[in-house]
């Protein structure tokens, strides 16, 4: 029998969870610091609806994109300098955001902002897995996943009021500031985020390398060391992981976009409380993760656990299909469908690691999470075709719909885990 390590003392890992959720809850809060500011933006440049949308576009596009090379970098160099790294860029996106003079430079500096944004599920993850004792990773999980429920519900009230008080460059500079503070934080506390270095291969003469068979043979040998970097992206599981995260994401823009004004549409009335109903969401969200990550202490239940939060979410997207609500009780419902999607965050997570080959920690992040992003660029022109042609209610029941495909994603993503496993 394999036996289990013993777990470091609870500080050790206390420490690396903080400070990995730290970084992720600031690159959640840098992700909305621009669509709060729309209001100012937009008649600052005469800016249509169209132009502000492409802002984020370009924003998700670029993320998506450079998460999935990011996995290859933080596997090659390191997840704490691609860290550092990633939040320097996020500063000088802000700060560049802040001077524009004009669309084509905010599009640039969205752009910066987008490939600053593409490393932290990457190196996240990498440090957790790698330095969390695995009978800790569910609370781990679950505390990397409510730090970015809050700084998604933290940004919009920061930026506006920032804006409202000075203006929206000024804003724009205060977030500049908050990344700056995040990388002085990080780097002060790098001896939590450091992974062991494997010691470097011993140099070998090409008859060595090719087995006694000439320099042809050690030149097939580093042909095929370089293919097997590649060779996880024929796994059924990686790209089952994709598709999972992809529709999760879909789920989560549809909350972000348009779900919460076609309730009040359906309603006729309270669309003033939308900005509300994702508060809710994402607060609600975060008390969920607390609840699933204590559920998942027996990894055996991670697909259970997933299947019975987005079932849960799910139904309150029914509910609110189908019922007839007062205004008021939107963002209540809101929260409710949200801690229920909440609860199933850190299975999400966890059953993308139990997924993963040794040795691919960063690389598989970076494609499975590209899937977040990919979602997230499609799920606002989904639900906006919706919304224009005046389907409200097909809003919510695609909602879920989607929260019925998470579901069975979930239970896929647990079987091609099982089929990697060695027999």
């Amino acid at each position: 029998m394999t036996a289990i390590a013993a777990a470091p003392p609870l500080a050790h890992d206390l420490r690396t969870i903080s400070v990995v959720s730290i970084a992720h809850g600031g690159s959640h809060f840098c992700q909305l610091m621009v669509p709060p500011l729309f209001p100012w933006i937009a008649p600052a440049f005469g800016l249509s609806n169209t132009q502000l949308g492409a802002l984020m576009s370009v924003f998700f596009v670029v993320s998506g994109v450079g998460q999935a090379f990011a996995g290859f970098v933080v596997d090659r160099h390191g997840p704490e300098r691609v860290l550092f790294g990633g939040l320097a860029l996020l500063a000088v996106a802000a700060l560049g955001l802040g001077a524009s003079p004009g669309y084509a430079a905010l599009l640039v500096f969205m752009a910066v902002a987008g490939l600053g944004n593409c490393v932290f599920h990457p190196v996240d993850y990498s440090i957790l897995n790698a330095r969390v004792h695995e009978t800790r990773l569910g609370p781990a999980y679950a505390a990397h996943g409510i730090s970015g429920a809050l700084g998604w519900a933290a940004a919009p009230v920061f930026v506006a009021g920032v804006a409202a008080m000075t203006s929206w460059r000024g804003a724009l500079f205060a977030v500049a500031a908050v990344a700056v503070a995040l990388l002085v934080f990080t780097m002060w506390q790098r001896a939590s985020l450091d992974l062991p270095r494997l010691p470097p291969a011993a140099p070998t003469t090409p008859r060595q390398a090719g087995g006694g068979k000439g320099a042809g043979a050690g030149a097939d040998d580093a042909a095929s060391a370089e293919a097997s970097k590649f060779a996880f992206l024929r796994l059924p599981s990686l790209w089952t992981c994709f598709v999972f995260f992809l529709v999760f994401a879909a789920a989560l823009g549809g909350v972000q976009s348009f779900a919460p004004a076609a309730a009040f549409k359906m309603q006729g009335d309270g669309v003033e409380q939308v900005a509300l109903c994702l508060s809710a969401f994402m607060l609600s969200s975060a008390a969920g993760n607390v609840l699933g990550g204590h559920l998942i202490r027996d990894p055996r239940r991670t697909a259970q656990v997933a299947g019975v939060g987005f079932g849960f979410a799910g139904l309150v997207a029914l509910v609110i299909a189908f019922g007839q609500w007062p205004a008021a009780w939107v963002p209540v419902l809101c929260g409710v469908m949200g801690f229920g999607s909440g609860i199933a965050g850190p299975s999400r997570d966890l059953l993308v690691k139990q997924a993963t080959p040794p040795g691919a920690t960063g690389r598989v992040y970076g494609v499975v999470y590209s899937g977040l992003d990919a979602g997230l660029v499609v799920a606002p022109l989904l639900f906006g075709l919706l919304m224009d042609a005046g389907l409200y209610r097909a809003v919510w029941l695609c909602m879920a719909v989607l929260y019925a495909l998470l579901i069975a994603s979930a239970l896929n993503v647990r079987r091609a885990a099982r089929a990697n496993r060695p027999r």
